[in-house]
C-alpha cells in the first residue's frame, strides 16, 4: 500500500511539472503556430536564475521573480528580432529557434561551465501523507502548479485578453480589421509562453541537476503532451500531460528511464497515426 501511495504521489508530481512546462509551448505553438525549439532552454534559464538567487542568498520568491524576468527579456528580444518575421512559417521557426537554442546553451556553458550544479533546497524534510514520508517541497509544487493552472484556465475562458488571442488565432485579418493589434497580442502571448517555461525551471531547480542541456528532455516531453492532448485547449494540455507523465513515471519505476522514454515515444507515434489532431483539439 505504501508503494502504491508513493507511486501515485510521484505520478501527480510528474504530470504537474509537465503540465506547467507544456503550458508555455501550448501558447506559443498551439496559438501562434511557432515551433519553438528553444522552449527547453527557457526552462534551463529559469533553473540557472534560481541557481544565481541561491548563490546570492536571496529568498526563494526572488529566484522565481528573477527567472520570470530573465525569460521574459530574452523572449521579448527573440520575438521582436526574429519570430515576428516568421509567423505563418512553422518550418522556418523550427530552424530559427533551434539555432537560438544552441546559442543560449553555449552562452550558459561559457558562463557556468558544463558541469552539473545543484540548487539548495528551500523546504527540506518530509511530511507524512497517508503513512508515506514525502518531500515537502514536491507537495508545495503540486499545490502551486494546480493553483497556477486553475488561474490560467479561468483567465483563458473569461478574460477579454483571451478573447483577443482566440480572435487572432481564428482569423488574424478579421481581428485586425475590428481594431485588435494582432502584433502586440502575438508579442505578449510569446513572452507569456517563455516566461511560464522559466518559472517552471526555477520551481524544479532544487529537485534536479542543473546543466546547460537539461532543457532537451522537457522540450520533447512537452511536444509529446501536445501531440496526444491536442492544440488549442487547456483540457487537451492537461490530458496529454497526464498521459505522458503517468506513462513515463510508470515505465521508469518498473524498468528504467530509457524504457520510459521509449514508451512515451511509441505512444506519441501511435497518436500521430490514429488522431493526428490530438484527443481534444480546437484547431
Amino acid at each position: 500500500m505504501d508503494v502504491l501511495t508513493l507511486y501515485i504521489l510521484n505520478v501527480i508530481y510528474s504530470l504537474s511539472v509537465l503540465a506547467l512546462v507544456a503550458t508555455g509551448l501550448a501558447a506559443v505553438f498551439g496559438l501562434l503556430g511557432v515551433m519553438n525549439m528553444a522552449h527547453g532552454e527557457f526552462v534551463m534559464l529559469g533553473a540557472y536564475s534560481a541557481l544565481l538567487a541561491s548563490q546570492w542568498s536571496l529568498p526563494w520568491p526572488a529566484g522565481l521573480f528573477l527567472a520570470v524576468i530573465v525569460s521574459a527579456l530574452v523572449g521579448a528580444l527573440m520575438e521582436k528580432g526574429l519570430i515576428r518575421h516568421l509567423y505563418q512559417r512553422p518550418f522556418d521557426t523550427l530552424l530559427a529557434t533551434w539555432g537560438v537554442a544552441m546559442l543560449i546553451r553555449k552562452g550558459i556553458e561559457a558562463l557556468f561551465g558544463r558541469e552539473y550544479q545543484n540548487v539548495s533546497q528551500y523546504l527540506p524534510g518530509t511530511v507524512d501523507v497517508v503513512g508515506v514520508d514525502y518531500p515537502v517541497y514536491r507537495l508545495l509544487l503540486v499545490v502551486l502548479i494546480a493553483a497556477l493552472m486553475t488561474g490560467i484556465y479561468l483567465w483563458f475562458r473569461k478574460s477579454p485578453a483571451s478573447l483577443k488571442i482566440r480572435a487572432m488565432v481564428d482569423n488574424p485579418a478579421l481581428a485586425q480589421a475590428v481594431g485588435i493589434n494582432t502584433e502586440r497580442v502575438a508579442f505578449y502571448t510569446f513572452v507569456f509562453g517563455v516566461s511560464t517555461a522559466g518559472l517552471a525551471g526555477a520551481l524544479i531547480a532544487p529537485l534536479v541537476r542543473v546543466d546547460p542541456y537539461m532543457g532537451l528532455d522537457y522540450l520533447l516531453s512537452s511536444f509529446f503532451a501536445l501531440v496526444i492532448g491536442g492544440l488549442g485547449s487547456v483540457e487537451g494540455l492537461i490530458l496529454g500531460s497526464s498521459m505522458i507523465g503517468g506513462l513515463d513515471q510508470s515505465l521508469s519505476n518498473l524498468f528504467d528511464k530509457v524504457v520510459g522514454y521509449t514508451g512515451v515515444l511509441l505512444l506519441s507515434i501511435f497518436f500521430l497515426w490514429w488522431k493526428p489532431n490530438g484527443i481534444i483539439s480546437q484547431r
